[in-house]
Order: C-alpha cells, then structure tokens, then sequence
C-alpha cells in the first residue's frame, strides 16, 4: 500500500507540473508586447504615453513570470502537494487578472493602428491632458496621462488612472478614456471623463456630496440623499461645463434621451441623476453663468416633452423640488469653496466666465485664420478652441457637417502634450 500511495503521489507531482508548466509557458508568452498591440500601434502613442503604458504592463507582466518560476523551484522540493495545487490555481487566476488587463490596453492601443484614426486620438490625448493639467496644476496636483480610445455605445467611459486594475495589485498606468464613436466630432465628454479624473484626485466628490445634502435637507431629506448619491456624476458635469461651458450639454442631451418612460426613470443606487434632472441641471448651470442663451430653449423643450407625460410621478416630483434648488446647487458646484480646492470655489480653479459663449467668439475673432494653424494658440488654448468649434455646429446646424470636420481635422494636427503637461516618470 506505501508503494502503491507514493506512486500516486509522483503521478499527481508529475500532474501538477504538467499544470504548472502550461500556466508558466501563458505567462512567458504575455512578456512580448508587441503581440498585445502590433508595433503600428504602439508607435500612435505618444512617446510619454508609450513608456507609462509599456512600462506598467511590463511589469505585471514580469510579477506573474517570477510568481511562476518560484512555484516550479518548489514543486521540485518535496512539499504539501494540496499547498503546492493551491499555489497552481492562484497562479492560474492571476493569469486571467492579468490578461485581463494586458487585453484591455491592448484593443485601446490597437486603434491607433489605423493611420486616420490615430493622429485624432493623439489630438485628443494632447486636449484632455491639457484640460486636466490646467486645473490641477493650481492645485499642486501632478497630471496623470491620457490614453482616448474609440468604442461603440452611447456613452463615454473612463478608467481613471492610478486605480487598482483587474488583479487588485496594479495601478492603471493612464486615465484611459472610451470616447463613442457617434462623439467623435463632438468630443467635449472627454472632460466629463477628465472630471472623474479631477474628482478622485482632489477628493472633491465626497465633499460635494455634502454641501449639495445640506442645502437641500431643508427642502426634502429625500432629495438631499438623491443629490448626495449623484455627486460623482454632478462633479464630472460640473467639471465639463467649467472648462467648455455650453457644448457639453446638448451632447449630453444626446446620450441621455429617450422615451419619457426611461428619460423619467429612477434607478436606485445609480450615481447618475435620472436624464430629465441631469440635462435640466446642466441647462441651468449655462443660465446661472452666461445669461439668456440656446440652452434655455433645451430646458424647454425636454421639459415640454418629459415633465406633462410623467405628472404625477417620482421623478416628475423629484424634478420639480430640484428645479426650485437649482440655484442654491449651482452655487454649491461653482461657486462654494472647498478643501478639495485649498479653500477656492471651482470657479477659481477653471472660471466659467471663459467659456462662455461670447468669450469664445472673442478669441476666435481675436485669432482671425490663424486659430487653427497657430501652434501657440494650440499650446495655450487647446480646450477652449475645440469648445468654440463645437459650439460652431450648435449655432450653425445647417453647416454641421463642415463643422464637425473642421474639429476633427484640427484636433488632428495636435502634435501631444507639452512638457508642461506631461507627469513626472514616477507618476505610474
């Protein structure tokens, strides 16, 4: 019987390193990065950009070979061969963490592959890291990379930079941003997504959240919980709006709308405002700042189509209760100082004033031909350009088309951030 138990114990070593070794040849295989993005792709990348991302993957990548390599030196001892299969089966799931996140920057990274596509995906990496350096760098707050990618749906995405990733060890080496492909000329939710970005790293969510509870507790406890659980999203739209004024919320209108069923519909636990609050809030944030204007004509107009069909519902309530707070929010948002902002109000970081419509027109005026061939002026202006530019198809929708293609084409020719804007080495 001892012959028999030790033979099937060399036929489960014997196993186990059959096992073993298929998981260590996976995990070799992941170190060469060109087989995650070819090397077209690669090359799209900014040279900053590319070291960060290269460097980060690298580096999981290198944690899960060594893991390996230490789990063959001792299979090869005598050893408790239920720890050892452990060990095999953690070893197997790490590899999963690990592709996992390899694939995501790896189908990011293979859009710049296409050689249209990929100068306008550096054009927008160079814009929201400009845009989030610009508010940042009053803070005293280090600018992490952009990294912008195309997908399909209705809405952007972000994962924010320096977050735990897939495997709960590694940080992600950039704010990496899904920009949809029906916003690709008009791409001013790169700044909602930069928003988060902000947020996370001033810690001004969770003090907003706050300041909106206690100035609505007085009108409704439940409204005050409502906002409080919506400050997320409010301090990314809020962020948007500082830096790019109107253009964001007909864009947002776009994404959010639908039947009044869902535009009116309440989602517990979700971080976003319900459509029709959102998109009112937004228009409100425009009037509060910049007067009369276009965006009073949305606000009607949603309200017009959503607020009668939904009488007497609780979002219909809701909304009717925000819309009476929506200055007091506005102030809260813009105006209030904070921690997160060493004490300033946002206004005092990104003022609004400098998007407004009128300003925006002042410096295309100002520029003449030379806004969009001034390589200064792209240095020094980046955000509010392609905020004038998008305003251009808003007020101009019979020509769109020509606007929307003037943004891209300009958006373009952007060579990537400036030294200024880019994070120190130490930053991933």
């Amino acid at each position: 019987m001892a012959e028999t138990g030790t033979a099937a114990a060399a036929g489960t070593r014997e196993q186990l390193a059959a096992e073993l070794a298929h998981w260590r040849y996976a995990a070799d295989a992941l170190a060469d990065l060109d087989l995650v993005a070819s090397p077209d792709a690669w090359a799209g990348l900014e040279q900053y950009l590319r070291v960060q991302v290269r460097n980060r993957l690298a580096a999981i990548v290198a944690a899960l070979r060594l893991e390996a390599a230490r789990l063959d030196a001792a299979l090869a001892e005598d050893g408790d061969l239920a720890v050892q299969r452990g060990n095999v089966l953690r070893l197997r799931q790490r590899y999963f963490q690990a592709e996992t996140i390899l694939d995501f920057y790896g189908d990011a990274i293979a859009t710049r592959s296409n050689s249209r596509l990929a100068p306008l995906l550096r054009g927008f990496d160079t814009i929201a890291t400009d845009g989030l350096e610009s508010v940042l760098r009053p803070l005293g707050i280090d600018s992490p990379p952009v990294l912008v990618y195309p997908d399909h749906g209705r809405g952007a995405a972000i994962v924010r930079a320096g977050v735990r990733l897939w495997d709960r060890a590694n940080p992600s080496p950039a704010a990496a941003i899904k920009l949809t492909r029906h916003n690709l000329a008009t791409p001013t939710a790169l700044f909602h997504e930069t928003g988060h970005q902000f947020a996370h790293l001033t810690g001004w969510t969770g003090e907003l959240g706050e300041a909106m509870a206690a100035v609505l507790r007085r009108r409704s406890a439940e409204l005050a919980e409502m906002w409080r659980g919506w400050a997320s999203e409010v301090a990314a739209d809020v962020h948007a709006f500082a830096l790019c004024g109107w253009p964001p919320v007909p864009a947002l209108a776009n994404v959010v709308d639908g039947p009044t069923a869902a535009v009116l519909h309440v989602l517990p636990g979700d971080p976003h405002p319900f459509p029709l609050v959102r998109v009112l809030f937004n228009a409100a944030l425009c009037r509060a700042w910049f007067g009369p204007g276009p965006w009073d004509v949305l606000a009607r107009t949603w309200r017009d189509r959503h607020l009668d069909g939904g009488a007497g519902s609780a979002a219909a309530r809701l909304t009717e209760l925000s819309l009476d707070a929506f200055a007091d929010l506005v102030d809260v948002c813009t105006r209030r100082p904070m921690a997160a902002f060493r004490g300033r109000g946002l206004h005092e970081v990104a003022d609004p004033r400098r998007a407004a419509p009128t300003e925006l027109a002042a410096l295309a005026a100002r520029a003449g031909p030379s806004l969009l061939t001034s390589t200064y002026l792209a240095r020094k202006e980046p955000v509010r350009i392609l905020a004038w530019l998008a305003g251009r198809a808003l007020a101009d929708p019979a020509h769109a088309r020509a606007h929307w293609e003037t943004l891209r084409g300009w958006v373009a020719t952007l060579d990537g951030p400036q030294p200024s804007a880019r994070p120190r080495a130490d930053v991933a």
